[in-house]
């Protein structure tokens, strides 16, 4: 059995020592620098070619978004998360140690071709996301803690990572198990993570870039705009283009909606001009919301 407190500092002290490396010594397998230069990049087009013209150089929440963007990728990790993360995946392992299964992979894909790797990993994992972000809508607890990233009401690239850390939390407990069953290496996850990270800084972005025919492919920002619609017909009341990456998903399962192009289109839900406008003060709303709810009375769903 692991020394757990043990672990805990470990995993305190590498992971402070993982991110002064990260910010000290730039260089091509950098998630800080690859961060910093993917989302000046978006800010750039986002400048050059705005597709909604009237925000602002500095959209309303633009640095309230790139502090998230740091916070939710560096900092989150920092506090607390990594540690229950490591805490977690080792009192699963012990667990199934006990029982006897020492080894999780059931397809070993090392020997596969990189592009093999990289094609499973990233479809695997773009799935299962997919579905965690519908039950985000669809289940009240998690709808609360989501409500953050849709309290966005001016889109642009940095609005991607506006999400509060619960999120990482429900996802990364959908995705160990069958990411687990798959032999993958880090390189394999870091080329899958910044394509990823790149495709969803796009389909955020105040760009117009609907893509054509790879749009019921990809995810872009004219069809990524409708999720974030403020109004919706009742029959869609739950959500539609769930999609992080591939958009597929939505086709195939009849979530997609994009009755049209709308730059303008009013962003957020019901009240969203008077939901918190700070950074704490939005980590907090979530837990007091369904303090709320756990009172008596009438409620709406999500």
């Amino acid at each position: 059995m692991a020394d757990y407190p043990q672990l805990i500092a470990d995993s305190f002290s590498g992971y402070g020592h993982y991110l002064l490396t990260e910010v000290l010594h730039p260089g091509r397998g950098n998630y800080y620098y690859w961060l910093v230069a993917l989302s000046l990049g978006f800010w750039g087009l986002e400048l050059l070619w705005p597709w909604r013209r009237d925000q602002g150089t500095f959209r309303q929440d633009f640095w309230l978004d790139g502090f998230y963007m740091f916070f939710n990728y560096f900092l989150f990790s920092l506090i607390v998360y990594n540690a229950l993360s490591n805490v977690f995946v080792q009192l699963f392992k012990d667990g199934l140690g006990l029982v006897g299964i020492h080894n999780l992979v059931a397809v070993e894909i090392g020997g596969w071709p990189l592009w093999a790797r990289l094609l499973t990993l990233f479809v695997v994992r773009d799935f299962i996301q997919w579905n965690v972000h519908r039950l985000l809508h669809r289940v009240g607890w998690l709808w609360a803690f989501h409500q953050v990233h849709h309290s966005v009401e001016e889109m642009g690239f940095a609005a991607h990572l506006r999400y509060h850390p619960v999120e990482t939390v429900v996802y990364r407990l959908f995705e160990y198990l069958p990411l687990a069953l798959i032999g993958f290496g880090l390189t394999d996850f870091f080329l899958v993570h910044l394509f990823t990270l790149t495709v969803g800084h796009f389909n955020h972005a105040n760009l117009y870039a609907p893509l054509g025919p790879l749009k019921y492919v990809f995810n872009n920002p004219q069809t990524h705009l409708w999720h974030h619609a403020q109004e919706l017909p009742r029959a869609r009341r739950h959500g539609v283009n769930f999609a992080l990456t591939l958009t597929l998903w939505d086709y195939l399962f009849r979530t997609a909606y994009v009755p049209n192009e709308q730059a303008n289109l009013p962003l957020g839900f019901a009240g969203v001009e008077h939901y918190p406008a700070t950074f704490a003060a939005q980590q907090l709303e979530p837990f007091a919301e369904l303090t709320r709810a756990s009172r008596p009375g009438p409620s709406a769903p999500p």
